[in-house]
């Protein structure tokens, strides 16, 4: 395993790459029978891949408030989801770097309180500007039926912010990528990259609520259109990334940074009777790629399991900050018999229900925490210790969280919820 010790000191930046619901076992660097992930595979080769990483939880509004400040769900944010603790972009920005974040995804922008420690943070909203811009942008989006930015877009934006900095002030840059994530509509060449016909992305648009609010509805061959769909999206995603890199080399900016690349979550397809990510545990919606590359390179796959906390937890090892975060550094040597340990609240804001498990070389163990009665009911965990760690760690979250952290915030804006409509989720 690499360290921080054997690795070049002539480096300065840090990049953190993210795909929104983008499963591992669907990427042919992690195994699958289809060429997805041309970029990715190259980059592995020069990286460290760890082939056992999971989110911390399996959406958006807990998974990324975990990835960016290494911390559970239960203590990153507050009971409405607001950020409730610092990020990487806060202890890089004492550190002296410049920060900036790139993407076009409601549930983390500034609305939310994610802005923070970024000294540029482009959400892909306009609140907070001029009204009649707001609306135009609306109506565009409207008219372009246009959920989010898309990957080309979030770089060029990235690029030009990249290109405005003094050459000898370090970065920190996240670029968080919408692509993959539903409802699944390629565009251009990829709408067919895995199917011969092209379908609209009204009827694309469709399926894709249908395949939430009804799964029992959805035909093999309807989900095997939406696999199809979602693939198109990780080759589209995959080439943009792929143009990312080439231009941080043209740059020479690629071998002065350390590069991490993963996934908030993964997505479902009928596995365990649902679609998309629903707040459950399982490895379609959990099991992340993980790619980090150290400047220099230097491949190597490490099996044992890894975590998206890990990420800010590498961070801080980077910049010598004792962070006191659950996460390893994952350019230090890892254990063969880590556990690492998963979240997510129920599937409303008021549910009482609380979803753990865990992951190591032994298995998985899941459980479901009544917040009324504090009962633990433990399912698919059939080894006595993994049930005994999943338990004790759940005793350690309720000691922590002792019922989470209150919001005082205001509800969210107009234009979130269109989108957020448009992206599934209402």
């Amino acid at each position: 395993m690499f360290s921080i010790d054997t690795m070049s000191k002539d480096w300065d930046n840090v990049i953190l790459l993210s795909a929104d619901a983008l499963r591992a076992d669907h990427l042919s660097c992690y195994g699958y029978h289809r060429d997805t992930s041309p970029v990715l595979d190259e980059l592995a080769e020069e990286s460290i891949r760890f082939t056992n990483a999971y989110s911390a939880s399996s959406h958006t509004r807990e998974a990324i408030p975990a990835l960016l400040t290494g911390k559970y769900p239960d203590v990153a944010i507050d009971s409405k989801y607001h950020l409730a603790s610092d990020t990487i972009a806060s202890t890089l920005s004492e550190e002296g770097f410049s920060t900036a974040g790139f993407h076009s995804n409601p549930f983390v922008s500034r609305a939310y309180g994610f802005d923070r420690g970024f000294d540029v943070f482009d959400d892909d909203l306009r609140m907070g500007q001029n009204k009649l811009i707001a609306l135009a942008q609306r109506a565009l989006d409207k008219i372009r039926n246009r959920h989010y930015a898309r990957a080309e877009e979030i770089n060029d934006r990235a690029l030009s912010w990249l290109d405005s900095l003094d050459d000898d002030k370090p970065f920190f840059l996240w670029n968080h990528y919408m692509d993959t994530h539903g409802p699944y509509e390629p565009s251009g060449e990829y709408a067919t990259h895995f199917r011969h016909e092209r379908i609209s992305d009204k009827e694309a648009q469709s399926l894709y609520q249908r395949a939430i609010s009804n799964p029992a509805s959805i035909t093999n061959e309807e989900r095997e259109l939406l696999i199809d769909l979602y693939d198109g999206e990780i080759r589209y995603n995959d080439a943009k990334i792929g143009a990312l890199i080439k231009s941080l080399r043209n740059r020479d900016l690629l071998e002065k940074s350390l590069l991490i690349i993963t996934a908030d979550h993964g997505d479902a397809f009928g596995e365990h009777g649902y679609y998309e990510h629903p707040r459950y545990l399982h490895d379609e919606i959990t099991h992340v790629p993980l790619l980090v590359r150290p400047p220099g390179g230097g491949e190597e796959d490490v099996e044992a399991p890894a975590s998206t906390l890990d990420v800010a937890a590498t961070v801080a090892d980077v910049v010598d900050r004792d962070a006191e975060l659950p996460g390893e550094s994952l350019l230090n040597a890892t254990r063969a018999d880590r556990t690492v340990f998963l979240q997510a609240r129920g599937e409303d804001e008021e549910s009482h229900l609380r979803r753990y498990s865990l992951r190591s070389t032994q298995g998985a163990c899941f459980c479901e925490r009544d917040l009324e009665t504090d009962a633990l009911e433990f399912t698919e965990c059939h080894n006595r210790s993994l049930r005994s760690a999943l338990e004790q760690h759940v005793e350690e979250r309720i000691q922590i969280e002792d019922g989470g952290v209150e919001s005082n915030e205001d509800d969210i804006d107009e234009e979130i919820e269109r989108r957020l409509s448009a992206l599934g989720y209402k």
